[in-house]
């Protein structure tokens, strides 16, 4: 049998597990930091109390449980030896026939130490829970204060990055504002604080349609949300954000989701590293200079796809195709067949905004409103792993829309594990 470690749980490397957690000629070891596997979307709903984080993870030890060839490895990838064919971790080495790397990526602050030490990045449910224990506690610090300035402070929120995270976290803070604020805080007689976001672009979701940019900016307006475009966050100290423009905005609370990097894979040549740290790939994601070892999802740089010659977008559904089409050809690999291309096959690209209203930018047209917000909704219960999670995500959903009113505004403060 043919041992395949597959470093990363995420879209890429879980689809790549299914496809072949069936196939006997195999032994699969997947290799995570986390033993759950997560929905990244909907992390912002998480970050604002809407959803509990096990609505959208999964245990890998669960979801292996009666599959004989498949094995869950705990670690964070320190070095590969590709001499060796062994990776080495926080918890250990492993060794490889096959190596695929699916770790993603992890948030760009583009090199700023103030923005590092004091931005909150939403990358991981560990980051969605700091989030959400930071705005409540800030909240609560607002409602103490004295002075006025202190006040507008605390309640003040800065989104930096104008992408579907940052427009998704705006409207939603936005309905908070508008519908929980006066009930759980009837110290405050009006709203003391603004949600800004920031992009250094002229308009928002830069990859999507003209049609979805216009949209967003007049939903989000509508709901409260000051919009600043033209303008990247230069600095942040002492509560204060420095914009590219010269505008300063007092801030207790910046929530950073204006780029990303990937992970970083030490080991492998320097020449198969390209553009945002990520690995060059050939047309079957194998990295370029070895012949065992594959990149798949957001830390793959493929530019043999004709229509997308700078790479592909780091979308959920990029990743979900080629870990399947690596699990495919892993498998005729092992047969003595060809191997199949990577083609990516482009289903479109949508945002939420805000209670029943979204953006979907379809191959072949564009949708809105209501409509746009019950399709987003669809998409995103059906990768939910389990079909608990996607019962009880959906009755969650349909409570909290309803009532306006989630009940998970709970601050929880666990100490650090050793």
């Amino acid at each position: 049998m043919k041992k395949i470690v597959i470093v990363g749980g995420g879209f890429a490397g879980l689809n790549l597990v299914k496809q072949i957690w069936n196939y006997d000629r195999f032994e699969v070891i997947l290799v995570d930091v986390n033993n759950y596997h997560f929905f990244p979307p909907l992390l912002y709903q998480v970050s604002t109390a809407f959803i509990e984080p096990s609505n959208i993870s999964y245990p890998f030890r669960k979801l292996f449980q009666d599959k004989k060839h498949v094995r869950f490895f705990m670690g964070s990838l320190e070095k590969i030896d590709p001499t060796a064919n062994v990776i080495h971790t926080d918890n250990g080495s492993v060794s490889y026939d096959y190596l695929v790397l699916a770790l993603g990526t992890e948030t760009n602050f583009f090199g700023n130490r103030n923005v590092i030490e004091s931005a909150l990045p939403m990358k991981t449910i560990d980051d969605a829970l700091n989030i959400r224990n930071h705005i409540l506690l800030t909240i609560e610090r607002s409602i103490r204060a004295t002075s006025p300035n202190d006040r507008e402070r605390f309640a003040n929120i800065v989104i930096a990055g104008g992408g579907p995270t940052g427009v998704e976290m705006a409207g939603m803070l936005a309905e908070m504002a508008k519908n929980i604020a006066s009930k759980d805080y009837p110290e405050v007689s009006a709203r003391a604080g603004n949600i800004y976001l920031i992009d250094g672009a002229p308009t928002l979701l830069g990859p999507m349609s003209s049609q979805a940019q216009m949209e967003a900016h007049r939903v989000l307006a509508q709901l409260g949300v000051t919009i600043i475009l033209n303008a990247l966050v230069k600095d942040y100290a002492n509560d204060t954000v420095i914009l590219s423009n010269g505008k300063q905005i007092k801030a207790a609370t910046v929530i950073w989701s204006s780029g990303v990097i990937g992970k970083e894979v030490k080991g492998l040549s320097p020449e198969t590293i390209g553009r945002g740290r990520r690995i060059l790939v050939d047309e079957f994601n194998r990295v370029k200079e070895y012949s065992n070892i594959f990149a798949i999802g957001d830390l793959a740089l493929q530019h043999t796809d004709k229509r997308f010659p700078n790479g592909h977008p780091q979308l959920a559904q990029v990743a979900i195709q080629q870990g399947r089409l690596v699990g495919e050809n892993l498998k005729r690999m092992s047969e003595g067949k060809s191997l199949k291309p990577f083609l990516y096959n482009d289903k479109g690209s949508m945002a939420i905004i805000s209670k029943y209203k979204a953006v979907v930018d379809l191959p072949k047209g564009f949708l809105k409103g209501f409509f746009a917000w019950l399709v987003w909704l669809f998409i995103h219960i059906i990768p939910l792993v389990g079909f608990r999670n996607r019962v009880k995500i959906t009755v969650n959903w349909l409570t909290s829309f309803i009532t306006n009113d989630p009940t998970l505004r709970l601050i929880f403060r666990p100490k650090k594990l050793s």
